[in-house]
């Protein structure tokens, strides 16, 4: 990489809402998880 390259850095909030997608991925992911489980012992 030269020193005269442009960031390739996003912004703070594109950050943030990606970060908060990926919690929100692994809630759903968990709560799938967990339906299937009480679902499969009824």
């Amino acid at each position: 990489m030269l020193w005269s390259d442009p960031e390739n850095d996003p912004p703070q909030d594109m950050r943030d809402m990606q970060a908060k997608m990926r919690r929100a991925g692994c809630v759903l992911a968990l709560a799938m998880v967990v339906a299937m489980f009480v679902l499969g012992i009824r």
